[in-house]
């Protein structure tokens, strides 16, 4: 096929939210079983599979034990790691699409990280003058 479905879980075409989801599925659990399995609230898995928290090591190593993939897989999108999904391909336009909708993803990650950096060195500051 074309270049669009090599890489499909590398790290330009999927976030670690993605694999998550996608390891998660492949060994045919939703998010509340994974969730209960490793002892958490079902809010962690989900802000984890929406990129919006991560895991911690010790947490990720569970993980990947649990669903049979390498952690190396879940945060890089190499090395053992499931299958990319049958589907239909994707016109050229959409996956453009896709990834610009990654790339602002990631700037909007970014940026949300910068602005806690500042908020916190300007906490620092205002404590220091009072």
């Amino acid at each position: 096929m074309n270049e669009t479905t090599t890489d499909w879980y590398g790290p330009d075409a999927a976030t670690f939210g993605d694999r998550l989801a996608a390891a998660r599925e492949a060994a045919g659990m939703d998010q509340a079983t994974l969730a209960k399995r490793m002892g958490l609230k079902l809010s962690t898995v989900q802000k984890w599979e929406d990129d919006l928290a991560e895991p911690r090591a010790n947490r990720l190593q569970m993980i990947a034990g649990m669903l049979n993939v390498s952690m190396v897989w879940l945060i890089t999108g190499e090395g053992e790691g499931v299958s990319e999904p049958e589907s239909d391909p994707i016109s050229a336009d959409m996956h453009e699409i896709l990834m610009e909708i990654r790339g602002l993803q990631a700037q909007f990650k970014s940026r949300a990280e910068k602005l806690g950096r500042l908020e916190k060195k300007l906490r620092l500051l205002l404590k220091t003058e009072a």
